[in-house]
């Protein structure tokens, strides 16, 4: 493998490309118009201009960015996450022309991703699952019925869905028809599809997920566990290595159900299983991730592994040098990830110039970045700036540093989760492991971060001020 195409934009592209780098491979990236400038296109071998800033018109045409990678003799195409990582018929077209797909097979693509043909796929292998229904429902009288049959509060899931779209939670029968409704229009304007499926909501659940890796000589290797239950509108901003509540021997089982779920569509490539854990240290099998996930460099760090090298191994046939008996866990990391968003204001996306951009730097501390300085943050695509990880020898350490790395991330020009990270790991609920996936829910308001910005203000301010006093007697010195 001498060229590989990066079918992706921003931080991802470049932690690709660096390490394609380091494995002697020459890297290709493609842009659209709002990314001509971007950091990504500046660090590749070449670049490639593949059309106008909507995704629709640039990093979603399969069609044009199989044709660029055979117009330069590219062997293999990396798709990064989100765009085209999950789509087996692009996975499929890479097959056809002869150019590798670092990741899975289409069939797996396709079973993983519709919720109900994975739950169906995993049933033999007797991996927990949350009771609900095993098939799509769009009639809202029969859905109806079974909800009362599994008894409220449900979750109401879009079968194609992921990042939180599509997604209902209802407690009570009375507001059953309206949130169906709207869990079906989101899934047709998301996914195209509008079928759904019911479980039971498992209240107080922490959502953790095992990281695997398969090769194409029957090995598959789990990578321990991330904590994701920090999140909003379903969807994560913080993530952890390893979790604070496992004990050694639900990890096991956990990853040993992760690795059958892999097996049980001949998985290829890096994958991530999906589970939720109940506070009764239940866990059951919720969905599969056929890619990297963004929360990725948490898991390398505490197994010591470079997961995109182990992709591009696998890719090329290598079988996995390492066994799972080798895999130890070592130290804790924790990540943020830094999105242009208004915390203040239900974290709706915050576009502008970045007038001021300078990452932390130091032992300990990653920044896996695709912004700098001076440039713009489109709307066009997701606001993530950056993923912000720090790593130590234990929880409290990782988390320490974390807490001096932010005051030294410094952003002006858009609003950041920058603050709502701060006030996460300042939080005792979290600091001491005690904490589901309603977190926000529960501790969260709009108000401890302006109380925060204020005080912060008014620290700014006395500094100024006893500044300005210490210059004014320099001032008054005689000569």
């Amino acid at each position: 493998m001498k060229k590989i195409l990066v079918a992706n934009r921003g931080e991802i592209a470049i932690r690709v490309m660096k390490t394609a780098q380091k494995m002697g491979i020459k890297t290709v990236a493609v842009y659209s118009t709002a990314d001509r400038n971007s950091p990504h296109v500046k660090f590749a071998d070449e670049a490639v201009w593949i059309g106008e800033s909507a995704s629709n018109q640039s990093y979603l045409l399969g069609d044009k960015i199989i044709e660029v990678a055979k117009t330069l003799n590219v062997d293999a195409i990396h798709p990064g996450y989100g765009f085209l990582s999950e789509n087996a018929e692009f996975s499929a077209l890479c097959e056809k022309n002869g150019i590798i797909f670092i990741g899975p097979k289409p069939k797996a693509i396709e079973i993983m991703g519709s919720k109900l043909a994975a739950k169906d796929a995993v049933l033999k292998y007797n991996i927990p699952m949350v009771p609900g229904v095993d098939h799509a429902i769009t009639d809202i009288e029969e859905a109806k019925e079974t909800a009362k049959k599994i008894g409220f509060p449900i979750l109401i899931k879009a079968s194609a869905g992921g990042g939180g779209k599509g997604m209902r939670i209802v407690d009570k029968e009375a507001d059953f028809e309206s949130q169906m409704n709207r869990a079906i229009s989101e899934a047709v304007a998301a996914f195209g599809d509008g079928s759904v499926f019911i479980e039971k909501y498992v209240a107080s659940s922490r959502h953790i997920e095992i990281q695997i890796m398969a090769d194409s000589h029957g090995n598959v290797l789990y990578f321990f566990e991330r904590e994701c239950s920090i999140q909003r509108r379903h969807q994560k901003v913080i993530e952890e290595a390893p979790s604070s509540v496992l004990t050694p021997e639900i990890r096991k089982n956990m990853g040993e159900a992760a690795v059958l779920v892999a097996k049980s569509c001949d998985y290829l490539g890096a994958g991530t299983v999906e589970f939720l854990y109940d506070e009764n240290d239940n866990f059951y099998f919720l969905e599969m991730n056929t890619r990297l996930q963004v929360e990725h460099p948490v898991s390398e760090l505490i197994s010591g592994v470079d997961l995109v090298e182990l992709q591009i191994k696998v890719a090329r046939g290598e079988a996995l040098a390492i066994k799972q008996e080798d895999l130890k866990i070592k130290g804790h990391a924790v990540e943020l990830r830094v999105y242009a968003e208004d915390c203040v204001n239900d974290f709706l996306p915050s576009v502008g110039r970045l007038d001021v951009y300078q990452l932390p730097v130091g032992e300990g501390i990653r920044v896996d970045n695709g912004f700098e300085q001076g440039m713009e943050v489109p709307i066009y695509y997701d606001p993530m700036l950056s993923k912000f990880i720090t790593y130590g020898t234990s929880r409290d350490e990782a988390i320490e540093m974390m807490l001096k790395a932010i005051d030294n991330y410094k952003i002006e020009g858009v609003e950041t989760t920058l603050p709502f990270g701060k006030f996460v790991f300042e939080h005792e609920a979290f600091r001491s492991g005690k904490f589901d996936t309603n977190f926000v829910k529960k501790y969260y308001s709009p108000e401890v971060i302006l109380a925060q910005k204020a005080k912060e203000a008014e620290i700014a301010a006395l500094i100024a001020l006893k500044q300005y006093f210490e210059d004014q007697k320099v001032l008054r010195l005689p000569n």
